[in-house]
């Protein structure tokens, strides 16, 4: 049962994606004439590996803070 109710919620989901329409989005084509794009990304990993730096320095921080007991 929890199995189908999960396979249901995951079609529904993909509902929204279909109704987008097929225009192209003009900030990103400006941004990408420019050449700023690059920036855009660069920022959006930058702050993803920050992300992922911190998370993994609290895990062992946890990890640490466990085993002492």
């Amino acid at each position: 049962m929890k199995k189908l109710a999960l396979i249901i919620v995951l079609l529904i989901s993909f509902i929204p994606v279909f109704a987008q329409s097929g225009r192209d989005v003009e900030m990103a084509d400006t941004l990408r004439s420019n050449g700023r794009i690059y920036v855009v990304v660069a920022t959006i990993a930058i702050v993803f590996i920050g992300l992922a730096i911190y998370l993994f320095a609290i895990d062992r921080r946890l990890k640490k803070l466990e085993n002492d007991k």
